[in-house]
């Protein structure tokens, strides 16, 4: 799946608000917040982009399952495992 973002886009600023004891401890830790929440956001999206994508190709993704069980796959008698 392609990226859901252009990541040559401009930075802009965000504000958080974080529980104030996690933060101290990652600040202790010298965590990098800005590259830890993109990561995070950026996983966060693509699992919502690939549920929304087969929510709305289900009843495709239905209808192609459904006829494979009923015919099989093209490639069946190519196989030989």
């Amino acid at each position: 799946m392609r990226n859901a973002f252009d990541r040559q886009a401009p930075k802009k600023a965000a504000n958080l608000s974080l529980n104030s004891e996690l933060l101290a401890e990652a600040k202790r830790l010298k965590i990098n917040l800005s590259a830890t929440m993109e990561k995070a956001l950026e996983k966060e999206v693509s699992q919502r982009l690939k549920a929304e994508w087969q929510e709305q190709n289900s009843e495709a993704i239905n209808a192609c399952n459904e006829l494979t069980e009923k015919h099989g796959l093209f490639s069946d008698s190519y196989r030989v495992f």
